[in-house]
């Protein structure tokens, strides 16, 4: 199962979260790309601190909100938008070149993560731009979203992604972030669900009602309460319970079962 956190979401002088630590623990980086997070001098740092402790190095692209921290929902026009994607993959790329690394997946941040479930327009102007810049990157997102689905058709490769820290509907979608209970705090607890998904494939959603994830990779959220402490947790029950922790290498597509 790899591990994966957004680092590199500082700014000038702001700094968010332990980033040198958390690459101690995962096993993939999404570094922000200066869209809404990060600049030059966190790219280059960020890509070359990852390349330094064996982790891979995604592009994690997001709406240009500086301001919102890209988590509001931008009707940008879908050749605007694939533009913009190419304009951060291009940044990264030659920050994680510098560092004698390579990008090597893509994962939307944020308002553009959960928009490409279901906006088709959206969807296909990021699907374009990854695939206009290097179709041999892998994508990073939720199953079901229809971005992995077009993604796959487009011969992208796909890698599922599920949450350490956030609760579930029993759709399996992400419980929304204003709601109670949506962020999970406990580190024990996430350690287990984090167990109980990689070696049953579900989870126990809000209502009670087990849900069915897929996942190859497991998010590590870099910028909640005692990150750090809850990724170590995580990383060390998954070892405990014989899950091997580690990057995907496989190309991966959306038929693949859940793990």
């Amino acid at each position: 199962m790899d591990l994966n956190a957004d680092l590199g979401e500082g700014f000038g002088h702001w700094t968010l979260g332990d980033d040198k630590a958390l690459l101690s623990i995962v096993t993939s980086a999404n570094i922000a790309c200066g869209y809404h997070a990060g600049d030059a001098d966190t790219m280059r740092e960020t890509c070359t601190n990852a390349a330094a402790a064996g982790v891979a190095v995604g592009a994690h692209v997001g709406y240009q909100d500086l301001a919102g921290f890209g988590r509001r929902f931008l009707d940008v026009a879908p050749d605007t938008l694939t533009n913009e994607v190419l304009a951060q993959l291009g940044a990264l790329s030659v920050f994680a070149r510098v560092a004698g690394t390579r990008v090597s997946y893509v994962k939307p941040h944020g308002a553009l993560y959960n928009a490409l479930v279901r906006h088709e327009a959206q969807a296909d102007a990021v699907v374009d731009a990854v695939r206009l810049f290097d179709p041999t990157l892998a994508v990073l997102g939720p199953p079901g979203a229809v971005w992995l689905k077009r993604a796959s058709v487009a011969g992208l490769r796909v890698w599922h992604e599920a949450f350490a820290d956030r609760a579930y509907t029993a759709a399996g979608t992400l419980v929304s972030r204003g709601e109670p209970g949506a962020v999970l705090r406990d580190p024990a607890e996430i350690a287990a669900r984090c167990v109980q998904l990689a070696t049953e494939g579900w989870v126990r959603s809000v209502s009670g009602r087990p849900v069915r994830i897929q996942a190859d990779s497991i998010c590590v959220h870099g910028d909640t309460p005692n990150a750090v402490g809850i990724a170590r947790t995580v990383r060390a029950a998954l070892e405990s319970a014989g899950v091997a922790v580690g990057r995907v290498e496989s190309p991966l597509h959306h038929t693949r079962q859940a793990v």
